[in-house]
Formats: structure tokens, C-alpha cells, sequence
């Protein structure tokens, strides 16, 4: 099963994306998260593409070969929501299954949320509903310790700096420290670095990150998230609890967590089979 590139305008950007299956097949969108783009699903899409679906994996803004625009507000999640509505509209379809790991699993909460009828049904994948955040960091403090990263992305140029020095060799460790041995091959890294090096791609990866503060006023914290949602979450994850999981089934009618054990945040590369089987069955189930 081949995979294609191609550019779509949407949201008055150019979005770069892999797309595979056949075109009459249901759609369904993978959203990668930091640091990552497309190739974060290279253990995905050509399986649920050979499933019979249609499946696009967008460069998110700011990522590899997607348009960057300047300033911090360009990437509140309002703004990165709309871009996927554009990519479904840009399909021809009503809606779509998403499927979200990371920053992507917080775009796909808040599209599920504000935009139900554009989400057929939706695969959170190690990324808790944005709501529920504040609640387990009051109640959870080492909570506040795995997200002390996202507080030194705030500064300026600094988190630049070190995450590009030695040719991104920082980033390439966080990689391989977080997940497990293997994970990532020296080839699969080299990839990223080429991503990572595009011309403003590390500030703008970043700028997902300072938009935080524009963002937290958009979330809903009080409905239910109306749409079927399946949560999948490695249980080793060293940057997100599993207090975060269970606390996000309280926005959503799932019963449970589907836990991946011995998993990092990296789950979806670490245990692609597995992954790959629930998605599928959840996709199924909502055809």
C-alpha cells in the first residue's frame, strides 16, 4: 500500500500530509504530537489503510514541511482545530475518525468537543482532556514535576537553543531516554533531525506550547464529550500520569482506560501491533 504526498490549503496555511487507502473508503486523521510529524504514524497508516480506510496524517502547523506562521497566537487551539475541519472539508466529508497522540490527542479533545458533528468517533492516545490538567496537578503534585517542561518552553529563544545545539542531538536523547530501547532507530532519528531543521520549525513546534494561556480560556470544562471516545495510554509514560487518563473518562461515556503496559508516551512505536488492533477494532465498531 503506497503512500502519497500532497499540500491542501486550509485555514489560510498549506498543510503537508500523507495520505494512503482508497478514496472512498471512511476517513480517518492521525495527529501527531511534539516533536514529532507524519512519521509518527508510519506503524499505522499503511495497516488502517490496507483496512479499507482513507487515511491522512498531517504536518500539523509549524511541523516539517507545513506552513509556520509567525506569532505565538497563530498556534492557540481554537486556530488548530479549524485546520482540521478545513482537511475534512478539503476531503468531502462530514466528519472523520480522529486519532490523536500528545498535542495531536489535545487538538482531537477539543475538535470532539466543540465540534461533535465534524467527529465521528475518536482514539485518544496518551493525552488527557485538556480540562482535566489543573484538577490533577492541584491533587497530584508529581504531576506538576513531569509537566516542568512545559514551563520551560515558555521562555524565549532559550528552549531553542539547547533543544538545536549539537546538531538536535538534545532532542534526539529526549527521544530515546522516554522510550523504550529500540524505539528508535538511528535512520528513524535522522529523519526527525531533517524535520527538526527546517527553517523555523523548532520556534514554531515550541509555539504550541506559549499559546497554552490562549488556548486554557477555549476549553470546555464542564460538558461531556458527546462523540464515542477510546483512551489508549502506555502506563510508563513519564511525562503524563495515569491519574490524568482515569480523571478524562469523566468527559467522555467510555467505561475504561485501555491500558498498554510497560509502555512509555511513545506507545503507538513501542507496541504498534497492539495499538493498531484497537484503533481498528474502535473504528469498526463506529463505521
Amino acid at each position: 500500500m503506497d503512500i502519497d504526498f500532497q499540500y491542501i490549503h486550509t485555514n489560510n496555511i498549506d498543510l503537508h500530509m500523507a495520505v494512503a487507502g482508497p478514496e472512498e473508503g471512511e476517513l480517518v486523521v492521525l495527529l501527531h504530537g511534539f516533536p514529532e510529524f507524519w512519521y509518527s504514524w508510519r506503524r499505522q497508516i499503511r495497516v488502517l489503510a490496507q483496512a479499507g480506510y482513507r487515511v491522512i496524517a498531517p504536518d500539523q502547523r509549524g511541523y516539517n514541511k507545513s506552513d509556520k506562521p509567525a506569532g505565538v497566537g497563530a498556534y492557540a487551539i481554537n486556530i488548530l482545530k479549524e485546520d482540521i475541519i478545513g482537511l475534512i472539508d478539503h476531503f468531502n466529508r462530514d466528519e472523520a475518525a480522529i486519532v490523536g497522540h500528545d498535542w495531536g490527542g489535545a487538538v482531537g479533545w477539543h475538535l470532539a468537543s466543540i465540534n461533535p458533528e465534524r467527529v465521528k468517533c475518536f482514539t485518544a492516545i496518551n493525552m488527557a482532556h485538556p480540562g482535566v490538567f489543573p484538577e490533577v496537578m492541584m491533587a497530584k503534585p508529581t504531576q506538576i514535576l513531569k509537566s516542568a517542561y512545559m514551563l520551560f518552553f515558555q521562555l524565549p529563544r532559550l528552549p531553542e537553543f539547547i533543544m538545536s545545539s549539537r546538531d538536535y542531538s538534545n532532542l534526539e536523547q529526549m527521544l530515546k531516554v522516554t522510550s523504550k530501547k529500540g524505539t528508535f532507530s538511528d535512520n528513524e532519528l535522522g529523519a526527525y533531525n531533517i524535520a527538526w531543521s527546517r527553517h523555523n520549525a523548532l520556534k514554531s513546534m515550541l509555539n504550541w506550547y506559549r499559546a497554552i494561556p490562549h488556548s486554557i480560556k477555549s476549553i470546555d470544562k464542564k460538558s461531556k464529550v458527546e462523540v464515542p471516545v477510546k483512551i489508549i495510554w502506555g502506563s510508563s509514560d513519564q511525562f503524563l500520569s495515569q491519574r490524568l487518563a482515569e480523571e478524562s473518562l469523566k468527559y467522555t461515556h467510555s467505561q475504561r482506560v485501555v491500558w498498554v503496559n510497560g509502555a512509555t508516551h511513545w506507545v503507538h512505536q513501542e507496541y504498534p501491533d497492539f495499538v493498531n488492533e484497537q484503533i481498528l477494532q474502535f473504528l469498526d465498531e463506529h463505521k
